[in-house]
């Protein structure tokens, strides 16, 4: 917004319908009124002892903030008198929309169409008829300019703490993630995966869960990054070579449980039960 200043308090309207019932609105369809406020013939703006008043009128006195007054309390006004008042309450409309609108809505326009009917105590007529109607029209495109822009602007607020929301639910979860995965890479999480999953895919009970133990023990002791330097097999079950694991998951370096899902299909299609895969390492040492 260019150059204006203003001491005057603005409100945020809590419903859409305060919003098209605030005085600057009620005031606009008023002043887009002709048959009421030019050739009516009733008095808009009165003065008495040094206060404006509003006569029959009472939109523009409301949209003002000005008292109003019964018909009979000041004289009514006519022709350019009443050219001239309009003129005043539309300049003061003007003045406020264009200092409460949002700060990228561009009131150039209106601005100048305010500064050309600043002049009005001199004007007449039709010059003045028009002024007036152009600054009218200046005043509502800037209104509407400014209301777009402000839903604007809080549709792209809302989108950003959405987005915000989302991330922040998105580093949770991963952090989450790497917590759960830390812990299932430790030895005790390793064992409790295999457990888990030998029961529940393969039927294997107690019995063959122990025999597990005993072999990934010989073999890696439960280290997911175990490698051993004379042959290159990798990780819990010492795949050789360990891409293999990749069957399961790209992740198979760091991740114990896809090292487990792989060393599990591997002994129940090479041996049949982890019983006899241990049997087969104790009297050949490799399985």
């Amino acid at each position: 917004m260019t150059g204006r200043n203003t001491d005057l308090p603005t409100t945020t309207a809590s419903t859409r319908r305060e919003a098209l019932n605030s005085p600057n609105r009620r005031l606009r369809r008023a002043l887009r009124r002709p048959t009421t406020l030019i050739v009516g013939g009733a008095a808009v703006l009165a003065v008495a002892g040094g206060i404006a008043t509003v006569g029959t009128q009472p939109a523009i006195g409301e949209a003002l903030g000005m008292p109003t007054a019964s018909a009979t309390a000041a004289p009514a006004l006519a022709g350019t008198a009443l050219d001239r008042a309009q003129a005043a309450a539309t300049i003061a409309t003007a003045e406020t929309i264009a200092d409460s609108a949002n700060e990228k809505t561009d009131t150039g326009v209106l601005e100048r169409r305010i500064d050309a009917l600043d002049d009005y105590r001199t004007l007449s007529g039709a010059a003045l008829t028009s002024r007036i109607s152009s600054t009218v029209d200046a005043t509502t495109a800037v209104a509407d300019a400014s209301a777009a822009q402000d839903k604007q602007d809080a549709d792209a607020k809302a989108a950003a703490a959405a987005a915000a929301k989302r991330a922040a639910a998105e580093r949770a979860a991963a952090a989450e993630a790497a917590r759960k995965q830390a812990a299932a890479n430790t030895v005790e999480g390793a064992k409790a995966t295999a457990s888990s999953l030998a029961s529940s895919k393969y039927g294997w009970g107690s019995d063959q869960f122990q025999c597990l133990d005993n072999l990934w023990t010989k073999e890696s002791g439960w280290n997911y990054q175990a490698v051993n330097a004379n042959g290159g097999a990798t990780g819990i079950p010492q795949a050789l070579p360990g891409s293999k694991m990749a069957t399961i998951a790209a992740d198979w370096r760091t991740n114990a449980t896809t090292q487990i899902t792989w060393g599990l299909q591997y002994i129940s299609d090479a041996y049949g039960t982890p019983c006899a895969a241990w049997s087969h390492s104790q009297a050949s040492n490799f399985y």
